[in-house]
Protein backbone atom coordinates (compact mmCIF):
# COMPACT_ATOMS: atom_id res chain seq x y z
CA UNK A 1 0.00 0.00 0.00
CA UNK A 2 1.36 3.28 -0.89
CA UNK A 3 2.95 4.78 2.46
CA UNK A 4 1.22 8.70 1.90
CA UNK A 5 -2.33 7.23 0.91
CA UNK A 6 -2.99 4.92 4.30
CA UNK A 7 -6.75 5.69 5.12
CA UNK A 8 -7.59 7.64 8.35
CA UNK A 9 -3.94 9.30 8.44
CA UNK A 10 -3.56 12.83 8.14
CA UNK A 11 -0.48 14.04 5.41
CA UNK A 12 1.82 16.48 5.46
CA UNK A 13 4.72 17.58 2.82
CA UNK A 14 7.54 20.29 2.06
CA UNK A 15 7.31 20.97 -1.61
CA UNK A 16 9.84 22.93 -3.45
CA UNK A 17 12.49 22.84 -5.92
CA UNK A 18 15.17 21.61 -5.88
CA UNK A 19 13.32 19.12 -2.58
CA UNK A 20 15.78 15.91 -2.23
CA UNK A 21 18.05 17.55 0.50
CA UNK A 22 15.02 18.15 2.54
CA UNK A 23 15.31 16.87 6.21
CA UNK A 24 11.85 17.85 6.94
CA UNK A 25 10.32 14.71 6.84
CA UNK A 26 12.79 13.09 9.34
CA UNK A 27 12.01 16.04 11.92
CA UNK A 28 8.30 15.68 11.25
CA UNK A 29 8.41 11.95 12.08
CA UNK A 30 10.16 12.52 14.58
CA UNK A 31 7.85 14.87 16.19
CA UNK A 32 5.23 12.29 15.86
CA UNK A 33 7.22 10.08 17.75
CA UNK A 34 7.70 12.28 20.56
CA UNK A 35 3.75 13.89 20.47
CA UNK A 36 2.39 10.21 19.75
CA UNK A 37 0.46 12.29 16.83
CA UNK A 38 0.04 10.27 13.81
CA UNK A 39 0.56 11.63 10.70
CA UNK A 40 2.55 10.86 7.14
CA UNK A 41 5.17 13.39 5.75
CA UNK A 42 6.60 13.51 2.65
CA UNK A 43 8.73 15.63 -0.08
CA UNK A 44 7.51 16.24 -3.19
CA UNK A 45 9.69 18.28 -6.23
CA UNK A 46 7.35 20.85 -7.59
CA UNK A 47 8.81 23.32 -10.37
CA UNK A 48 7.16 26.96 -10.44
CA UNK A 49 5.10 25.99 -13.22
CA UNK A 50 3.12 22.89 -11.34
CA UNK A 51 2.95 24.86 -8.04
CA UNK A 52 -0.39 26.29 -8.23
CA UNK A 53 -1.68 23.33 -9.65
CA UNK A 54 -0.26 20.86 -7.01
CA UNK A 55 -1.43 22.95 -3.70
CA UNK A 56 -5.04 22.61 -5.47
CA UNK A 57 -4.96 19.10 -5.35
CA UNK A 58 -2.90 18.47 -2.08
CA UNK A 59 -6.08 20.04 -0.14
CA UNK A 60 -8.30 18.67 -2.46
CA UNK A 61 -7.11 15.56 -1.84
CA UNK A 62 -7.63 16.00 1.93
CA UNK A 63 -4.18 17.10 2.73
CA UNK A 64 -3.53 18.50 5.86
CA UNK A 65 -0.68 21.24 5.55
CA UNK A 66 2.09 21.59 2.99
CA UNK A 67 5.36 23.17 4.23
CA UNK A 68 6.45 25.36 1.62
CA UNK A 69 10.64 25.95 0.72
CA UNK A 70 12.73 27.99 -2.56
CA UNK A 71 11.36 29.16 -4.67
CA UNK A 72 7.71 29.16 -3.68
CA UNK A 73 7.01 31.05 -0.17
CA UNK A 74 6.32 34.18 -2.45
CA UNK A 75 3.99 32.48 -4.64
CA UNK A 76 2.47 30.54 -1.42
CA UNK A 77 1.58 34.00 0.42
CA UNK A 78 -0.11 34.96 -3.31
CA UNK A 79 -2.61 31.95 -3.22
CA UNK A 80 -3.66 31.88 0.14
CA UNK A 81 -7.21 33.57 1.51
CA UNK A 82 -6.44 34.53 5.09
CA UNK A 83 -2.85 35.41 6.61
CA UNK A 84 -1.13 35.20 9.80
CA UNK A 85 0.35 38.63 10.77
CA UNK A 86 4.10 37.53 10.16
CA UNK A 87 3.21 36.34 6.79
CA UNK A 88 1.09 39.22 5.90
CA UNK A 89 4.86 41.22 6.82
CA UNK A 90 6.85 38.91 5.10
CA UNK A 91 4.35 38.92 1.87
CA UNK A 92 5.78 34.96 2.07
CA UNK A 93 4.62 32.16 3.40
CA UNK A 94 5.69 28.43 4.91
CA UNK A 95 2.98 26.77 5.99
CA UNK A 96 0.00 26.43 4.43
CA UNK A 97 -3.66 24.70 5.97
CA UNK A 98 -7.37 24.99 5.12
CA UNK A 99 -9.16 26.62 7.77
CA UNK A 100 -12.21 25.19 9.58
CA UNK A 101 -14.39 26.84 6.61
CA UNK A 102 -12.10 25.35 3.90
CA UNK A 103 -10.28 28.93 3.35
CA UNK A 104 -6.39 28.30 2.38
CA UNK A 105 -4.23 30.03 5.24
CA UNK A 106 -0.81 30.89 5.53
CA UNK A 107 1.71 31.60 7.92
CA UNK A 108 5.39 32.50 8.08
CA UNK A 109 7.34 30.45 10.80
CA UNK A 110 10.69 31.04 9.48
CA UNK A 111 11.47 33.89 11.55
CA UNK A 112 10.25 32.26 14.76
CA UNK A 113 12.71 29.68 13.90
CA UNK A 114 15.11 31.60 13.36
CA UNK A 115 15.34 33.96 16.27
CA UNK A 116 14.66 30.53 18.72
CA UNK A 117 17.91 29.21 17.50
CA UNK A 118 20.08 32.21 17.34
CA UNK A 119 19.04 33.64 20.49
CA UNK A 120 17.90 30.38 22.53
CA UNK A 121 19.98 27.36 21.21
CA UNK A 122 23.42 29.68 20.52
CA UNK A 123 22.64 32.20 22.99
CA UNK A 124 23.72 35.06 20.02
CA UNK A 125 22.46 38.46 21.44
CA UNK A 126 20.27 40.36 19.03
CA UNK A 127 19.63 43.77 21.41
CA UNK A 128 21.54 46.55 20.18
CA UNK A 129 23.87 44.18 17.25
CA UNK A 130 23.86 45.67 13.76
CA UNK A 131 22.41 42.72 11.61
CA UNK A 132 23.59 42.56 7.87
CA UNK A 133 20.86 40.11 5.74
CA UNK A 134 22.11 38.63 2.36
CA UNK A 135 19.38 38.62 0.19
CA UNK A 136 16.08 39.62 -0.16
CA UNK A 137 13.77 36.79 -1.52
CA UNK A 138 10.65 35.30 0.66
CA UNK A 139 13.52 33.50 2.95
CA UNK A 140 15.29 36.80 4.07
CA UNK A 141 11.49 38.10 4.49
CA UNK A 142 10.35 35.52 6.48
CA UNK A 143 13.36 35.73 8.42
CA UNK A 144 12.95 39.85 9.16
CA UNK A 145 9.50 39.37 9.79
CA UNK A 146 10.48 38.24 13.38
CA UNK A 147 14.15 40.08 13.41
CA UNK A 148 12.27 43.49 13.30
CA UNK A 149 11.22 42.56 16.67
CA UNK A 150 14.62 41.92 18.64
CA UNK A 151 15.68 45.35 19.16
CA UNK A 152 18.29 45.14 16.98
CA UNK A 153 20.44 48.46 16.58
CA UNK A 154 20.17 48.69 12.50
CA UNK A 155 19.46 46.40 9.55
CA UNK A 156 20.87 46.35 5.92
CA UNK A 157 19.90 43.93 3.52
CA UNK A 158 22.18 43.28 0.35
CA UNK A 159 21.03 41.74 -2.57
CA UNK A 160 21.86 40.92 -5.92
CA UNK A 161 18.88 43.86 -7.91
CA UNK A 162 18.58 46.66 -5.54
CA UNK A 163 15.18 46.95 -6.77
CA UNK A 164 13.65 43.83 -5.33
CA UNK A 165 15.90 44.94 -1.79
CA UNK A 166 13.93 48.28 -1.89
CA UNK A 167 10.69 46.95 -2.37
CA UNK A 168 11.58 44.89 0.65
CA UNK A 169 12.59 47.82 2.49
CA UNK A 170 8.84 49.75 1.68
CA UNK A 171 7.19 46.59 3.03
CA UNK A 172 8.88 46.67 6.27
CA UNK A 173 8.86 50.79 6.69
CA UNK A 174 5.74 51.08 8.80
CA UNK A 175 7.72 48.86 11.39
CA UNK A 176 11.48 49.19 10.54
CA UNK A 177 13.68 51.30 9.03
CA UNK A 178 15.63 49.08 6.88
CA UNK A 179 18.74 49.92 4.76
CA UNK A 180 19.12 48.25 2.07
CA UNK A 181 22.09 48.05 -1.23
CA UNK A 182 23.25 45.55 -3.50
CA UNK A 183 26.01 43.73 -3.33
CA UNK A 184 28.22 45.66 -6.29
CA UNK A 185 28.37 49.16 -4.56
CA UNK A 186 28.15 48.12 -1.31
CA UNK A 187 30.24 50.32 0.78
CA UNK A 188 29.44 48.94 4.68
CA UNK A 189 31.30 49.07 8.12
CA UNK A 190 31.57 46.01 10.43
CA UNK A 191 28.40 43.98 11.44
CA UNK A 192 27.81 41.97 14.35
CA UNK A 193 25.53 39.43 12.65
CA UNK A 194 25.60 38.62 9.04
CA UNK A 195 22.96 35.99 7.71
CA UNK A 196 22.93 34.65 4.53
CA UNK A 197 19.38 34.17 3.33
CA UNK A 198 20.14 32.87 -0.22
CA UNK A 199 20.63 29.96 -1.72
CA UNK A 200 23.56 30.54 -3.55
CA UNK A 201 26.36 28.99 -0.93
CA UNK A 202 24.89 25.46 -1.63
CA UNK A 203 26.25 25.45 -5.31
CA UNK A 204 29.44 26.73 -3.84
CA UNK A 205 29.08 30.12 -4.50
CA UNK A 206 28.68 33.38 -2.61
CA UNK A 207 28.17 37.05 -3.79
CA UNK A 208 31.33 39.63 -3.76
CA UNK A 209 31.28 40.13 0.50
CA UNK A 210 33.83 42.55 1.89
CA UNK A 211 35.52 40.37 4.80
CA UNK A 212 35.85 43.97 6.21
CA UNK A 213 32.06 43.41 7.23
CA UNK A 214 32.27 41.15 9.93
CA UNK A 215 33.14 42.95 13.27
CA UNK A 216 35.59 41.31 15.83
CA UNK A 217 33.40 38.79 17.27
CA UNK A 218 30.64 38.32 14.45
CA UNK A 219 28.66 35.53 13.92
CA UNK A 220 27.96 34.32 10.72
CA UNK A 221 24.79 32.07 10.00
CA UNK A 222 23.38 30.35 6.87
CA UNK A 223 20.26 29.78 6.68
CA UNK A 224 20.43 26.66 4.56
CA UNK A 225 22.12 23.32 5.02
CA UNK A 226 24.14 20.60 4.02
CA UNK A 227 26.30 17.73 4.81
CA UNK A 228 29.36 19.60 4.27
CA UNK A 229 29.90 23.56 5.32
CA UNK A 230 28.33 25.93 2.87
CA UNK A 231 30.53 28.16 0.80
CA UNK A 232 29.20 31.24 2.66
CA UNK A 233 30.68 29.29 6.50
CA UNK A 234 33.58 28.38 4.77
CA UNK A 235 34.00 32.28 3.65
CA UNK A 236 33.07 33.42 7.26
CA UNK A 237 35.60 30.85 8.78
CA UNK A 238 38.44 31.95 6.32
CA UNK A 239 37.84 35.26 7.92
CA UNK A 240 37.75 34.67 11.00
CA UNK A 241 34.46 35.06 11.92
CA UNK A 242 34.13 34.52 15.99
CA UNK A 243 30.65 31.96 15.13
CA UNK A 244 29.34 30.19 12.17
CA UNK A 245 25.97 28.25 12.14
CA UNK A 246 24.04 26.41 9.36
CA UNK A 247 20.26 26.43 9.32
CA UNK A 248 19.74 22.94 10.70
CA UNK A 249 18.57 24.64 14.05
CA UNK A 250 16.02 26.87 12.54
CA UNK A 251 15.00 24.43 10.13
CA UNK A 252 14.10 22.28 13.22
CA UNK A 253 12.89 25.03 15.28
CA UNK A 254 10.33 26.48 12.40
CA UNK A 255 9.09 22.60 11.78
CA UNK A 256 8.23 22.60 15.52
CA UNK A 257 5.97 25.76 14.76
CA UNK A 258 4.31 25.18 11.65
CA UNK A 259 3.66 21.43 13.52
CA UNK A 260 2.53 23.47 16.40
CA UNK A 261 -0.18 25.64 14.28
CA UNK A 262 -1.24 22.30 12.35
CA UNK A 263 -1.61 19.91 15.46
CA UNK A 264 -1.87 22.31 18.66
CA UNK A 265 1.11 20.62 20.00
CA UNK A 266 4.56 22.11 20.67
CA UNK A 267 7.09 19.34 20.03
CA UNK A 268 10.68 19.41 21.93
CA UNK A 269 13.47 20.48 19.78
CA UNK A 270 16.91 19.89 21.45
CA UNK A 271 16.88 16.39 20.88
CA UNK A 272 16.00 16.35 16.96
CA UNK A 273 18.43 18.68 16.60
CA UNK A 274 21.00 16.45 17.86
CA UNK A 275 19.46 13.64 16.02
CA UNK A 276 20.36 15.67 12.76
CA UNK A 277 23.04 17.29 13.32
CA UNK A 278 24.80 13.76 14.65
CA UNK A 279 23.53 12.59 10.78
CA UNK A 280 24.84 15.58 8.77
CA UNK A 281 28.75 15.14 10.87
Amino acid sequence: MDQDRIEGVTRYAVVGDPVAHSQSPRIHTLFAEQTGEELIYTKQRVTVDEFTQFVGSFFAENGGGLNVTLPHKETAFELADGHSRRSKLARAANTLWLGDDGSLQADNTDGAGLVHDLSINNRITLTNRKLLVLGAGGAARGALASLVECGLSSITVLNRTLARATALKADFAAVYPINVQDFTSARLSPHDIIINATSMSLSGYIPPLDPDLLSDHCCCYDMMYSPKPTAFMDWAKRHGAGKVFDGIGMLVEQAAESFFVWRGVRPETADVIATLQRVSA
